[in-house]
This record gives C-alpha cells, sequence and structure tokens, in this order.
C-alpha cells in the first residue's frame, strides 16, 4: 500500500495515506522528510519551504497562499493556509481539448422501454403530493395499497414527499411545479398518482396545464379535498396503475442510453485521488459510447470553473458556463454570504483546505470530455455528452435536481459517509477503504482500493462498469435496500 501520493511533479504538498507521527521519516525521491506534527490520513505534507504569501501548490494548481512561512514536514491546512479566491470573475474562452484513450466495448443492459421512448432503469409506482399538506394521507394510501396487494411484482412503490407547493412566490413556486412535474415524468416511474390537497398554490388544474406531453394510462391525478374518502379512491387508482405495470418487462439496449449523475459530499482528502478521478474515466467511457453525464454542485466548482470553461465545446456554451457560474455567487451576495464559506466542517476533518482543494478534486467526476450543454435548474437534458447543471451542494437538493433532468442513477462519492438516497438509485461510492469496512450498508463500491491495492485507474472503472450494469439491470443498491429515497427541492426566496 501507498503511504503518501504527490500527486503532480509542480506540487508542493504531499498527501498522507495514512497517520503519521511526529518525527517520522519520510523517503519522498530519496530525499529525507521529518515530519514537524503528527498528519493524519488525507491531510496535506509540506516537501518544500513555502513562505508567507506564496502559493501552496496541490494538482499542480493554486489550492491558496501560505498565512504564514510553512516548513517542510509541516502539516498544511486551514491554521496555515487561505483561499486565493474572490468573488465575482471576469472569464475569456480559450477552448483545450483532450482525448483520453479508452478501451471501448459497448456493453448492453436491460432496460424498461416507456411508450414515448424513453427508457427506465425501474419500475416503481410513485405518489408525488403537490404539497406538503397531503404527505400523510399519500404515505396512508400507500399502506392501504400495500396491504391489498401484497407481495410486489414491480420494482417498488415509493411516496416522494417534500415540504412545498403552497405559501411560496416567484421563482421558488415555479422551481417547485417545475421539479415535480420533472419528477412525474421521470422513466424510472412505470406509474404516477399526482396527490394534490385543493386550497394549495400548486394546484393541480394549473400543475396539468404546464405538464406536457404525457402517458394518460400511467399518471393519474386525485385532489383529497374533492372527494369523500381520498384512501379508498387513491388506492383503487394505485392498484389500476399497479396492474398495468405487471406487463412491463426488460428490454436489452446500449448503456449509452441510460444517463449518469455526478456528484460527491462529505469529500476527503482522497477523493481527488481515488473515486472522483475514476468517475473521470467512467464519464469518458460513457461519452465515447455516446452516452450523457452530468455534473453539478455549482459552488463546488468555484476555484476550477475556468478548467471546464475552455472545454466547452463553443462559445456559446462558454457564455451559458460562465452565467452559471456568476449567477451562483450573485446569489450569495445578495443573501449577504461569503461565496468561500466552504469547505464543510467535516470536508476539513477529512483534509480539504480551501475551496479550490475542494473544487479542483470534485470536478474530476466530469473526466476530460467536452462540455456540450450547461442547463438551468430543472431543465431537462437536450444533448448527449457531457453536460453541466446548475444546483447548489447540499446533497439531497442536488440529487434531486440531477434526477429531476432526467438521470437514470446518481453517482455519488463520499469520503466521510452519507446514507442518504434519492428517488433514483443513489450509488455510493468510498473513496478510502476505511469507510467502506465501516458502512458497509452505506457504500455500495469502493474506490479506496486505488491506494490500498495499488489498483490502476483501467482496473477500478472496469470493475465499476460492472457494477454499475448489475445495478441497471435490477441490483439494489444500500440506498433502495434501506429505502431512503428522498427528494428536496431548491427554494431562495420568501415563505408566506
Amino acid at each position: 500500500m501507498k503511504e503518501f501520493i504527490k500527486i503532480n511533479e509542480c506540487d508542493n504538498v504531499i498527501i498522507a495515506l495514512r497517520d503519521y507521527k511526529k518525527d517520522e521519516v519520510i523517503d519522498l525521491e530519496g530525499e529525507k522528510i521529518t515530519l514537524l506534527e503528527d498528519i493524519n490520513r488525507g491531510h496535506k505534507i509540506a516537501i518544500k519551504n513555502i513562505n508567507k504569501g506564496e502559493n501552496v501548490v496541490k494538482y499542480g494548481l493554486p489550492i491558496g497562499y501560505a498565512l504564514e512561512d510553512i516548513k517542510v514536514g509541516s502539516w498544511v491546512h486551514t491554521h496555515n493556509t487561505k483561499t486565493n479566491l474572490k468573488d465575482l470573475n471576469t472569464y475569456s474562452y480559450t477552448p483545450k481539448f483532450t482525448d483520453r484513450k479508452l478501451d471501448l466495448k459497448d456493453i448492453k443492459v436491460n432496460v424498461y422501454k416507456r411508450k414515448n421512448g424513453d427508457v427506465g432503469v425501474r419500475n416503481e409506482l410513485w405518489i408525488v403530493p403537490t404539497v406538503g399538506c397531503v404527505n400523510g394521507i399519500a404515505q396512508r394510501i400507500k399502506d392501504a395499497f400495500l396491504a391489498e396487494v401484497g407481495e410486489l411484482e414491480i420494482d417498488n412503490i415509493n411516496v416522494l414527499t417534500h415540504n412545498y407547493g403552497c405559501s411560496q412566490l416567484g421563482e421558488d413556486h415555479i422551481n417547485t411545479r417545475i421539479i415535480l412535474q420533472n419528477t412525474v415524468k421521470h422513466p424510472n416511474a412505470g406509474g404516477v398518482l399526482v396527490l394534490g390537497l385543493g386550497c394549495e398554490n400548486n394546484q393541480v388544474a394549473d400543475f396539468k396545464k404546464t405538464l406536457g406531453e404525457y402517458d394518460g394510462e400511467r399518471v393519474k391525478f386525485l385532489i383529497s379535498q374533492e372527494v369523500d374518502d381520498e384512501i379508498e379512491i387513491g388506492k383503487n387508482i394505485l392498484i389500476e396503475l399497479y396492474n398495468q405495470m405487471k406487463n412491463d418487462k426488460r428490454e436489452e439496449v446500449s448503456i449509452s442510453e441510460i444517463n449518469f449523475g455526478l456528484e460527491c459530499g462529505g469529500s476527503d482528502g482522497l477523493s481527488g485521488i481515488t473515486a472522483n478521478p475514476m468517475l473521470g474515466y467512467f464519464s469518458d467511457y460513457i461519452i465515447a459510447l455516446g452516452g450523457t453525464t452530468v455534473l453539478t454542485e455549482v459552488p463546488e466548482m468555484f476555484g476550477a470553473e475556468t478548467l471546464l470553461m475552455e472545454r466547452c465545446k463553443d462559445e456559446k456554451t462558454f457564455e451559458k458556463c460562465v452565467h452559471m457560474i456568476n449567477n451562483f455567487k450573485e446569489y450569495f451576495i445578495k443573501n449577504g454570504q461569503e461565496i468561500y464559506e466552504n469547505p464543510s466542517p467535516g470536508n476539513k476533518k477529512g483534509g480539504i483546505t480551501t475551496l479550490e482543494d475542494k473544487s479542483l478534486g470534485c470536478t474530476q467526476k466530469s473526466g476530460t470530455s467536452k462540455v456540450i450543454d450547461v442547463l438551468k435548474y430543472g431543465e431537462v437534458l437536450k444533448e448527449k455528452g457531457l453536460n453541466l447543471l446548475s444546483a447548489p451542494g447540499n446533497d439531497l437538493v442536488a440529487t434531486t435536481a440531477l434526477a429531476a433532468a432526467k438521470c437514470h442513477l446518481v453517482l455519488f462519492t463520499t469520503g466521510r459517509g452519507n446514507p442518504y438516497g434519492g428517488y433514483v438509485p443513489t450509488v455510493k461510492i468510498s473513496t478510502n477503504t476505511q469507510l467502506y469496512e465501516k458502512k458497509r450498508k452505506w457504500i455500495d463500491f469502493n474506490a479506496g482500493r486505488i491506494v490500498t491495492e495499488n489498483m490502476s485507474f483501467e482496473e477500478i472503472t472496469k470493475e465499476f462498469i460492472d457494477y454499475i450494469v448489475s445495478v441497471i439491470n435490477g441490483e439494489k443498491t444500500n440506498n433502495e435496500k434501506n429505502r431512503f429515497q428522498e427528494i428536496a427541492i431548491f427554494k431562495s426566496g420568501v415563505t408566506l
């Protein structure tokens, strides 16, 4: 097992891959470095003297500047390093494209084909409330349905509860409606009951008018205040949908038909060394086959945004990327918040020092492919290839945004661990082996073997592809086994 790693030849820090004690000696290419203090796994060790004001360099790029003189062998972290980032920036389009050489072989997967040509990796029955007031009613309808039908002959039934749909104005109200509408039409659902109350802002009649094309045999509506017994009527609607869904069968298609969301949370010092680069290889593989991946969490692009901008396919896409970045920064400023109040306490404990440190690791999930399109929050995928999606870094909100954009699965890397899941299969990928061994009921795949078993990215990506194929074909992820399938909608305005 490797004990430390120097990511780029230009770096003036290395990353500890185990816990170190003061006075231990590291041999770095023949140079003996004595550690001046205890340094934990995932944290940075100075391998050169870094003068006050000089840049700390990781991934070959500055991740901040030294607040004081930092001696060789010192721990480099938040106590002696600060971000270089400022509020708003101007950018210029300087395209730079890279082709990663991949051993390509198309893979077939088994999915459900929907009437409109979409495919789903699950055949689930969903209840989607238009307003949080009927969350409890939705659960009662689900319980009554299960009591009558017994053992399910479909993949699952899920109530997608949320707190919104009323007392919202302007953009918040529109965002709630759009996210719920996109969810109703998601191809992982073979049947949907849209459950309203009757007096909410998010009126069912308006919801239907702006829903666009949908399969009326598979999407049904119920307004609770307009009927005597909403539990009984709702149960009967679910049974009607269920009896149609039972006949749905999986069919074979290319893996390139599947849309993959790319996300991370609870990152640590190994995120940019193991799991995130592995997802970058996976993303490039899927895109090379003609498929689609989606990178989100805009605040975790700050500091690495120019690396994404130079990969935009053309100037129009570049301008959309600039707008996405600066629009999110203006959101922080409007609310009187520091743009770079990031990383989180858990990130820092895991070894991430500044937002540049975090972002340079996070954006590796996107690989090296061209950026084909940039989506606003609530927009649905239009073009195959690598897409960027505007959404915050909050895990649940970002996952919901990816699913609402029509991602079939979300691939979620984590160094600290997180048990949650979205309403699409949410694959948890550990950045370190210790987390995988500790949280087997949370984590689905261990990318930490890149370090512990000295695996190459090509080797582990092939294993990861095999696992993803099994999930697409029906193997449940831990969030599905635990029934942790949640929805969260971005809110930025006034609540009445």
